[in-house]
């Protein structure tokens, strides 16, 4: 038996990241670039990439308060593609270039 997905059925062909990927604080997703290798990370953004402009335009249907949960989760992916984009369109590295083991806590994140 096959979970629920995650994401609206028009990103079915991304659904396969949303079980790693759809992370709902900041610090899930740094430690899932940490723990993910460069190739994990590079299929990701590269399945998702091209994708990007259009999940934007569909969670923009909604109220950003009042996202159904598919939304949230395509949301939740979108942010997780942001905290990949550097380490593999720069650094090629999931840690940042020169920063020793520097990392920054957020007391407040923002919702959603």
């Amino acid at each position: 038996m096959s979970a629920e997905p995650l994401l609206p059925p028009a990103f079915a062909d991304v659904e396969r990241f949303a079980p790693k990927w759809c992370l709902a604080s900041e610090p899930e997703r740094y430690a899932e670039r940490m723990a993910s290798s460069m190739d994990e990370m590079q299929d990701f953004y590269d399945a998702f990439y091209p994708r990007m402009e259009e999940a934007i335009d569909y969670c923009d249907k909604f109220p950003l308060d009042d996202l159904p949960d598919d939304a949230l989760h395509l949301l939740y992916l979108i942010y997780s593609l942001i905290m990949v984009s550097m380490p593999v369109d720069v650094w090629h590295q999931a840690r940042v270039v020169d920063a020793g083991e520097a990392y920054f806590d957020r007391s407040v994140e923002p919702v959603p």
